[in-house]
């Protein structure tokens, strides 16, 4: 076995082999940017471009670049369907080929590949590391307050509503070992956008999973346009909403509430 294929075998120090997820939709201006700067973060890592058919050509981009560099792939969906079905696409992908951790990351660069060796660390003693843009050490560059005000309010209901001690429950930038994914259970995931995360972090609680949330500095995207839409925000505040009834209503009949781990 040459040096090369041993170092993909290993994957990185005690993590085990890593797949950086990243999805895309008209990310042309920055795919390559990003997946350089994964490449150069955290060289034992593979990365896996999820791209729903972007009509700017952004697959394309992403072939040409996993043709000069076999830690990097491509998984060529057939439309746009949503944050949250393309990640479950990834998650799927890596738990077939045999990964022991998956990483969320996005493509416009919000999430800074620089920070992605401390979110590893994190996993070597947990579950599942949220990069929080809410907890002491954080920073949050260019946002307008209304972003801010938004993602603030957000997180605190979704703290509130569902009962758990997480400063950044819609934050996008995650590791999961697949033994933690294989916990939690996928199959009846449906949200997208803010939801979808806050759907994953809500299962982990349940699951009893070893959270921990790692500060991260998070920017706003320089290139391209943003995906957030009323419609996101508006989907998130409802399943919130319908997730914290249905979870009183069962504490309320006297079933056992979740034994998650927390440090």
């Amino acid at each position: 076995m040459g040096v090369a294929a041993d170092r993909r075998t290993v994957g990185h120090p005690g993590v085990g082999r890593v797949l950086v997820v990243i999805p895309t939709y008209n990310e042309a201006d920055n795919v390559r940017r990003i997946v350089d700067r994964v490449r150069v973060a955290a060289p034992a890592v593979d990365v896996l471009v999820a791209d729903d058919n972007s009509p700017d050509g952004t697959g394309a981009i992403a072939d040409t670049i996993a043709g000069n560099d076999p830690r990097v792939h491509v998984l060529h969906r057939p439309g746009k369907e949503g944050l949250g079905a393309a990640y479950l696409a990834g998650f799927a992908w890596a738990r077939r080929r045999g990964y022991d951790a998956v990483v969320e990351m996005d493509a416009d660069g919000s999430h800074a590949p620089e920070d992605l060796p401390a979110l590893l660390a994190a996993a070597r003693d947990a579950d599942v590391v949220i990069g929080s843009r809410w907890t002491r050490g954080a920073r949050v560059l260019n946002w307008p307050w209304r972003r801010l005000l938004l993602s603030r309010v957000g997180n605190l209901y979704a703290r509130v509503a569902l009962g758990m001690p997480v400063s950044d429950a819609t934050g996008g930038y995650r590791v999961y070992r697949t033994s933690a994914l294989d916990a939690i259970g996928l199959d009846s995931v449906r949200s997208q956008g803010y939801a979808f995360q806050v759907e994953l972090s809500r299962l982990a609680h349940r699951a009893g999973v070893r959270i921990v949330e790692v500060p991260i500095t998070f920017a706003e995207r320089e290139h391209g346009d943003s995906k957030m839409s009323p419609l996101i925000v508006a989907e998130a505040l409802w399943r919130v909403t319908r997730w914290g009834v249905r979870d009183r209503r069962s504490a309320a009949r006297g079933r056992p509430a979740a034994l998650a781990r927390w440090p």
